[in-house]
Order: structure tokens, then C-alpha cells, then sequence
């Protein structure tokens, strides 16, 4: 009589199969569990951080007030920011500065005549031997627009001049009075005096105000300055530093720096020193 094999087989197979299953997801489960066998995928790239300065965000700016005023002169403010620094350096230059350069006898406010704020700037490049990025000419609607962004500005008035109080006391000056007071020609040294007030001025009203106001609004207020002035900065400039220019005011503290040129008066004139240039340039200009 034949042997009846095929019930036999089929529970036998399937007893095989269900081992295999068994044995099988145990070891997939323990090959995944240290790690064999795993597929990496690869990091996500590290975004750049926000707000991060470097020396590449420094940039000088030649800064120039052409009033209305007829008996006042062309006034000149060499501006050098330094956001890495959390820094802004000032300069008041007198508009009866010479020097020589290329063995000539060169003035500012005669280069500006003849050749425009590009005079001043080359003006500026030879006598201070420093590049000179940009420059931005100011009309008296666009300095009093700037004054109105910034707030205006409180101030230690020493000028007889109508309406303040010549005591040497702090007054606030909106627009129209800053305008009169950084235009004054009567200051004792003269056009040296007024150089390093114009300056002082602009440092003292960055420093009073909102910096995260003027932070939050920058793009407006460039908008509206750079319509109404004389400059040969681009929109391009404007975005290349706007995250330095933001950063300086979200994170400085009282950082705009006035500093008056030291130099003689020779007669009408005045000639920048030498020295305190090149101390100047070796502390701010350089990149170290």
C-alpha cells in the first residue's frame, strides 16, 4: 500500500517558511537596530547667519552739504563705517583745506567747483592716501529730510544766532534749525570749527536716536534720501551693505566718533597735518 506523502510535505513546508519569517525579520530587525545596513543621507548644508559682519562690510563715503546759503561754503564730512567694529568715524573737513599732491598746490572747495563732488573725492584720496567708495551731496531739502529721520538732534549751541541760546547749553534743533546752525560762518576758528560742528552734529543726532526705528525703516529712508541728493551710490550698494548697515544700528552703542582735522591755518587757508592723517588712516582706514 503506497504511503500517503503529500499531507506530510505541506505541513512541513509551511513550518520551514514560518521559521524563515521568523528568523529572517529577526535578524533585519537586529541589522537595522546597530546601524549595519543603513543609508545616510547626506547633512543639509549650514545656512549662513544673519547679522554676521566681517571687514568686507567697511566703507567710506565722502558726505557733502551744499546749502543756499550764499555766504556759506560747500561743507565736506568724510564718513568711514566700520560695522565689525560697531563703528562710525566722522570727519569734518574745512572747505579752505590745501595740499600739495603730484607737486601741486590742491584745495577742496576748488576741486569741487571745477570738477564736482569727483573732485572733492579725489581731493580727499590723494591728501589722505585711502579709497574713497561713494560719495552723497546733500541740497538743504535733503539734509533736513536726513535730520527728520534721524529726529533731530539735542546739542551744545555756542553761535549768535537768531532764535538759540548762545550759553553754550544743550537745545534741540529740528531740521531747519540744524541747517542754520552747521551753516553758520561766524564761529570763532572759522571754517575748522565748523567743519568738526557739521560733524559732530551728524554724530551726536545718529547717536541719540531709535537705532532699531531706523533699522526697521531703512529701506524707506533710502528710498527717500537717495532721490533727493547728488550720489553715485546704486540700489546694488544699498543691498550689498544693508545687513552691515542694519547690524550697526541694532547692535551699537553710542558708536558714530566726531573728530576734528588737525592742521594750521595759513592765512585763508588750511593745511591738514600730516601726521594726524596717517594716524587717523593707520587706526580706522586700515583692515586689520
Amino acid at each position: 500500500m503506497a504511503k500517503k506523502t503529500g499531507h506530510v510535505a505541506v505541513p512541513f513546508l509551511l513550518t520551514i517558511f514560518i521559521g524563515l519569517i521568523i528568523v529572517g525579520g529577526g535578524a533585519l530587525f537586529a541589522w537595522r537596530y546597530w546601524g549595519l545596513g543603513v543609508i545616510e543621507k547626506p547633512s543639509e548644508p549650514v545656512p549662513r547667519v544673519d547679522g554676521v559682519v566681517t571687514n568686507e562690510d567697511n566703507h567710506t563715503v565722502l558726505l557733502i552739504l551744499d546749502s543756499s546759503n550764499e555766504l556759506c561754503p560747500p561743507t565736506f564730512v568724510l564718513m568711514r563705517s566700520q560695522p565689525v567694529k560697531e563703528q562710525l568715524l566722522l570727519i569734518g573737513i574745512p572747505s579752505n583745506s590745501i595740499a600739495l599732491a603730484d607737486d601741486e598746490q590742491i584745495g577742496i572747495s576748488d576741486k569741487y567747483a571745477n570738477q564736482g563732488p569727483e573732485g572733492a573725492v579725489d581731493f580727499v584720496e590723494k591728501v589722505f592716501d585711502i579709497k574713497v567708495d561713494r560719495y552723497m551731496k546733500f541740497g538743504d531739502d535733503g539734509f533736513k529730510k536726513a535730520c527728520d529721520i534721524f529726529g533731530g538732534v539735542s546739542y551744545p549751541v555756542n553761535a549768535d544766532i537768531a532764535g538759540f541760546k548762545n550759553d553754550g547749553s544743550s537745545q534741540f534743533l529740528n531740521s531747519d534749525q540744524a541747517l542754520m546752525f552747521v551753516t553758520y560762518t561766524m564761529f570763532g576758528d572759522g571754517e575748522s570749527e565748523r567743519a568738526f560742528t557739521a560733524a559732530s552734529v551728524v554724530a551726536s543726532m545718529i547717536n541719540q536716536t531709535d537705532g532699531q526705528y531706523i533699522s526697521d525703516t531703512l529701506d524707506n529712508s533710502f528710498n527717500s534720501l537717495i532721490n533727493m541728493t547728488e550720489s553715485n551710490i546704486t540700489s546694488s550698494d544699498y543691498k550689498e551693505r544693508k545687513s552691515a548697515i542694519k547690524y550697526l544700528f541694532e547692535h551699537g552703542n553710542a558708536f558714530a566718533l566726531a573728530f576734528s582735522l588737525n592742521g594750521t591755518n595759513a592765512s585763508e587757508d588750511f593745511i591738514p597735518s600730516s601726521s594726524f592723517i596717517a594716524s587717523i588712516k593707520d587706526e580706522y582706514f586700515s583692515e586689520k
